[in-house]
């Protein structure tokens, strides 16, 4: 049975321990962290927190947030724990988006274009949306679980070969595709946070409003639409929240794996509640993890850095494995 009690508390100890987290990342970077001793009287540490690791590690949990909610919707949406953005293909359709966006504008963007990061945002909205309704297309709708998750695996190797294809045709743009397919967040800046703080908010907005549906979906498409709730217009909705936030991630930071798709499942395990409070606290949790991702990646060969993308990959797939081993155990049990 679902316990709201803990809920709030769940999200008041995710909120101090990123705010925790963001102290850290102020603190962590190639020069170290003497540049904080130095704020009240050197203009260029100053300027090195404040524009470089402040906005990177608002950026980082702002993503994660996006791809924590992004997960939970998938999840909820397809009653299935192991969709996220990835299986269903929405991830790959947002990168071919972003790379032919990319290659319109012929190489990476600058931090403080608004209307060139707006563009990219757009371009991944676009290519995630177009990614699941061709999932959905292929898959006859989203009843039949195995069918799903498999035709969800052909549109992103398909979507995945023609970005690849993409970047062997256009050089000029190789190397931003390099950084971009293998996650980062080093480049962004106050305009990315902001761009992905708007979409986090909508998306946090609407998928409140949808969340009495994915509560009736969790019953059963026959209890759902005996409850009198307009399942195709409303998987409609999702299927659009469930882009957006995908495609504002994926459009600033890049692919990121496994953030959400282990969010929801670690807020499941520590407090039973309603899709109203947990699409939120996937969110949390999703900008949490990627934040001490991003920490970790800065802080670990510093002052070289790892793509924080790739960090997440092995985290999470360690994470997945654990996971399979525990329910084995309790199934042979």
């Amino acid at each position: 049975m679902p316990n709201t009690r803990r809920a709030p508390l769940l999200m008041l100890a995710l909120l101090a321990a990123a705010l925790l987290l963001g102290l850290l990342g102020a603190a962590v970077g190639s020069t170290g962290a003497e540049r904080l001793w130095q704020l009240a009287h050197d203009p260029v540490a100053w300027q090195i927190v404040r524009d470089i690791r402040l906005p990177r590690t608002a950026g980082a949990w702002l993503a994660g947030g996006l791809l924590g909610l992004a997960g939970a919707v998938a999840q909820g949406l397809f009653r299935n724990p192991l969709a996220d953005p990835w299986l269903l293909g929405s991830a790959s359709g947002a990168g071919l988006g972003v790379a032919l966006a990319l290659t319109a504008i012929g190489g990476p963007p600058a931090a403080a274009a608004w209307g060139v990061r707006l563009g990219l945002t757009g371009a991944a909205f676009a290519g995630a949306v177009a990614a699941v309704l061709l999932t959905l297309t292929l898959a006859r709708g989203a009843q039949q679980t195995l069918r799903l998750l498999l035709a969800g695996v052909i549109v992103g190797m398909v979507l995945g070969a023609a970005k690849d294809l993409l970047t062997l045709a256009e050089a000029d743009v190789l190397q931003a595709l390099v950084v971009f397919m293998l996650g980062n967040t080093a480049l962004v800046g106050w305009t990315a946070c902001g761009v992905m703080a708007v979409a986090l908010a909508v998306c946090l907005f609407a998928a409140r409003l949808l969340a009495p549906v994915l509560d009736g979906l969790a019953l059963g498409e026959a209890t759902a639409a005996s409850l009198g709730l307009p399942l195709p217009a409303m998987r409609v909705a999702l299927v659009a929240v469930l882009s957006l936030a995908t495609g504002a991630a994926v459009a600033q930071t890049g692919l990121i794996a496994f953030v959400g798709l282990a969010a929801p499942h670690l807020v499941r395990s520590m407090v039973k509640t309603t899709h109203g409070w947990l699409l939120m606290l996937s969110a949390f949790m999703g900008g949490l993890l990627l934040m001490a991702a991003d920490l970790l990646a800065r802080w670990l060969i510093a002052p070289q850095e790892l793509p924080v993308g790739v960090l997440t990959a092995v985290l999470g797939g360690s994470y997945l494995l654990v996971l399979m081993h525990r329910r084995t155990r309790s199934g042979a049990a």
